[in-house]
This record gives C-alpha cells, structure tokens and sequence, in this order.
C-alpha cells in the first residue's frame, strides 16, 4: 500500500522530535525553542522584520459577509489578538493551530491559538490527519478531533509549504538560523573588542637578561593583575607598569579581520530576505533595490504581509462554514494606504473601459 503520511495508525507524527538536534561548536540551533531564543528574542533584524509582517497582517481592514464572524475573529481570547498571534507562528514555526470553542448549544463562541511546538498530528492509516494532540508540561494532551462527534471541526491547521512533510509546515526560523547565528557571534565579538579598547590585549614578552624563566607562581599572579588592572572598557587606555623583564608587544587585526560591519550587514540581508522583507524598510545601508521607501513598503504588502493575511483568513473561513454557511473573511484592499496608488489606478482603467457594464466593473473591483 502506498502510504500519504509517515506513520502507521495510532502513532503520532511528531514535529519536536524531527526539530530536536544538537548545537555543538560551529554550529547554530536546530530546535525551534533555541531558534525563537536566538531569532526572535535575542535578534533586533529578525525580531523587526517578524513584527512588520505580523503587525501589517493585524492591523489590515477586514471585510466579513457575516458581521458576527468578523467580530469573532477580532474579538480578543485569553489576552492575545488572534490574527497577529497566528501571523506570528506561520512565519516563524510554519504551523498555526486555532481551537474552536463552543458553548453548550454548540454555538461558536471563541477562537483561540495554541502553542504549535505544543501540537502533534495524529493520522489514519493511510496517514490523513484525524486529530491534532496539544500536551502542555506532562499532562494529559487535549485531543481535538479534525471532525469532531457533531461533524464540526474542533481546530483549524495553517500551514506554510513544506516539500518533504505531508502533516507539517515549513517556517522561516530554519532558513535564518545561519544568518542569525553570524549576526549574534558578530555583536558578540564586537562587544569583546570594545571591552578590550577595540584591538586585542596584545602579548607581554619575558625578556630577563639571564636566560632565567618565568615561574608558573609569577606568571599566575601576572595574570590575576592583568585581568584584575586593565581588562573591561573601564580599564580602557590605563598605563601599563611593567616590571623587570617584560616588555609590551602590541599586537592588532588586520583590516580585513575587522570587517565585521560589513559582515553583520551581510547577515542582516539574509534575516530580512527569509521573512520577506525589504532590508531598506529595516534600515540596512546600501540597498538600492527600490526607488524609495514607498516602494519599498509596497512590496512588502504585496509580497510578505497580503499572502500571509490571504492564507489565515481563508484557512479561518474554511473551518468556520459550519457555523457560518457562506460566511467569508478578507483583507478589504481599498482600505490599504500601501495600496492606495495601484487601487487609484485600477479604479482609473477601469472606468474608463467604455465597453464594460456598471455591474462588470464592480465586479471587476471587487465592490
């Protein structure tokens, strides 16, 4: 038999276990919870590039046949705004994971999203997922069925492409790892060059007349002094008093080796380029891709927040049809200042499209 998923029935596919791996020296983080950290946490151009798409996605005009659901989608659900939740973990998980609530009646009443590091598929035997587990610490895992005793869906799965996993998406935080890891060892090393005055410590050179050597006791007490006296930007510029024998040997880098502005930057490009975003909208120098930043910031809706925004909102109207029968939510464009300019123009042609009906052209518009 020719299996769609990667299991046989009753075993979970799990996520964390093919994200789990080492991170040893030269290498960068492979778990997603070391990523986040790395990334988002600890990484101003990861950490703004994720926000401008996720707040873009939030903060766009929403249109709804249903004013009911368009409510419920805004509505606010243990504290998190759900579509800038979800925007959050398709970019950097891959995965987005909403439950669906209802009350006694069956009513849906809330719209919630859940950790996706937290969630594991479970498939048939053929490997089509039938429920999705959600494990919080070592508790009992929640079981919400893709189709649940009423027939009804108890949560939605996003999911961004991934060419070699039929259950799970793919997100960006892999792809930047690379990227990320050089940007932080970069700042590392130019925060240890500035603790030092920005050049290396140098070599003190024991040169006594007799041929004597050093004892280990001087050379621990000389080091002890050394650290203690003169390591740290405190310390920066303070003379040296050598005793008899030593000499100072000043060492420094090479050109080249302190390049590291140009590295971060580099890196930087890279952390932009896995989340779609324009490096100029992030203020890197030297990117002369776009004319201007009105540009710039239209390509960013057009190519990162409205492909986003289009995926959560129709995976969100999909799951909810059997409350909502032909109930849909959309980005309302016309309401979109990044837009506005291409809007004008389309509005401009197509009015002036003589042969098209009144009806033709809203519908044309999408009005």
């Amino acid at each position: 038999m020719k299996w769609f998923g990667r299991k046989a029935a009753g075993r979970e596919v799990s996520r964390a276990g093919l994200m789990r791996g080492g991170w040893g020296t030269g290498e960068w983080p492979r778990s997603y919870d070391a990523q986040v950290r790395d990334a988002y946490l600890n990484n101003p151009v990861a950490q703004r590039a994720v926000r401008l798409v996720v707040e873009g996605v939030g903060s766009a005009p929403l249109t709804a046949s249903d004013p009911a659901l368009l409510a419920l989608v805004r509505a606010r659900s243990g504290g998190q705004m759900l579509i800038e939740t979800v925007a959050a973990q398709l970019l950097l998980h891959g995965n987005a994971y909403v439950q669906l609530l209802t009350d006694p009646a069956g009513a849906l009443v809330e719209l919630f999203a859940l950790r996706p590091e937290r969630v594991t598929v479970e498939a048939d035997a053929q490997g089509w997922p039938v429920a999705h587990r959600y494990a919080v610490g070592g508790g009992q895992p929640l079981r919400l069925a893709v189709d649940g005793p009423d027939g009804r869906p108890q949560v939605i799965h996003l999911k961004s492409f991934h060419p070699a996993d039929d259950h799970y998406g793919l997100g960006c935080l892999g792809a930047a790892a690379g990227a990320v890891a050089i940007h932080n060892a970069a700042t590392r090393w130019n925060k240890a060059l500035l603790d030092n005055a920005a050049r290396p410590s140098g070599a003190l050179v024991f040169d006594p007349g007799d041929g004597a050597a050093m004892s280990p006791e001087q050379f621990d007490r000389l080091r002890a002094e050394m650290e203690a006296a003169f390591q740290g930007a405190a310390n920066a510029g303070r003379p040296m008093l050598l005793e008899g024998g030593l000499r100072w040997q000043a060492m420094s880098l090479t050109p080249a080796d302190m390049d590291f502005v140009g590295l971060k930057a580099a890196a930087a490009r890279e952390i932009a380029l896995a989340f779609g975003v324009p490096p100029m909208l992030i203020g890197l120098p030297g990117d002369n891709a776009y004319a201007n930043y009105r540009e710039a910031n239209k390509a960013l809706w057009r190519q990162a927040i409205l492909p986003v925004a289009e995926r959560i909102l129709g995976g969100i109207s999909e799951g909810v049809a059997a409350w909502f029968p032909g109930g849909a939510i959309a980005l309302d464009l016309n309401q979109v200042p990044a837009l506005a300019e291409d809007r004008e123009r389309m509005w401009a042609r197509v009015n002036a499209a003589g042969f098209l009906s009144d009806d033709e052209k809203r519908a044309m518009l999408g009005v």
